[in-house]
């Protein structure tokens, strides 16, 4: 394929190039192969290298690329439909769980979770982090904020191995009164990029979840899903999905 002339397109340049690039990566490459350096797609284009930049920002946005850690920009494989909860109301860790719990440990809740929990500024709340993988690859992250006043009868002489199991196993203990979702399409912090394998400012989907018992929130997750590969689904059969797209504005299930 030849260079384009983009002087006398109307549309912002990068958003033209766009285009041009998904023709060239549907005709000339395959499923993770690595594209050409930045300066080489540049000079074949004609445009300069903060278009071009742009461009390949969108594309991974879109999910069309991933720029891995010490390989490049690849051109990526169709997004995986993951589905982010059932439409019947069930506590983390609790029926066919597909996240795998990491470690847990009592820490102070950032400002934002704590104003949802209702919990003092310095108070600890024990957090719980679980990571999900489908088809090998890691595809989310996961904070779980539990404040203490929701697992009164925890043990407090608790093993590292056996934290999590019985803060999860108290907190089955509640009634689950309901459940809400909010999906916000975000940046990848540097500790969620190394867990995703992804590069810090990576595109991200955040859903954060609260959970209802006795009349307030018990619990409360921060999840970040690998924009690049994600399709979010809610509900048992999938009938309502987020994608890229969608996400710039938030949305409660």
């Amino acid at each position: 394929m030849g260079t384009t002339q983009l002087e006398s397109v109307q549309e912002p340049k990068y958003w033209h190039l766009k285009t041009v690039l998904i023709d060239a990566l549907d005709s000339e490459f395959e499923v993770g192969e690595i594209l050409p350096n930045e300066r080489d797609l540049a000079a074949r284009f004609g445009v300069a290298r903060a278009t071009l930049r742009q461009a390949l920002e969108q594309l991974e946005l879109e999910g069309r690329l991933q720029r891995r850690r010490g390989v490049g920009t690849t051109v990526a494989p169709p997004r995986m439909g993951v589905a982010v909860g059932p439409s019947a109301n069930v506590w983390p860790g609790a029926g066919r769980d597909a996240w795998q719990t990491i470690g847990c440990a009592e820490a102070v809740a950032p400002a934002a979770v704590a104003a949802v929990l209702g919990t003092g500024a310095d108070e600890a709340v024990h957090t719980i982090h679980r990571e999900r993988v489908m088809q090998g690859q890691p595809v989310a992250t996961e904070l779980l904020y539990v404040p203490a006043a929701s697992v009164p009868d925890l043990s407090p002489l608790l093993s590292p191995a056996n934290h999590a199991p019985a803060v999860l196993r108290e907190l089955h203990v509640l009634e689950l009164e309901g459940e809400d979702r909010a999906v916000e399409l975000g940046s990848a912090r540097a500790e969620d990029a190394k867990h995703l394998d992804r590069l810090p400012g990576a595109p991200v989907l955040v859903v954060t979840t609260r959970y209802f018992a006795q009349g307030r929130v018990a619990a409360a997750s921060v999840a970040t899903y690998r924009a690049d590969t994600c399709r979010l689904t809610f509900g048992d059969s999938g009938a309502v999905e987020v994608t890229h797209h969608q996400a710039e504005s938030r949305q409660a299930s």
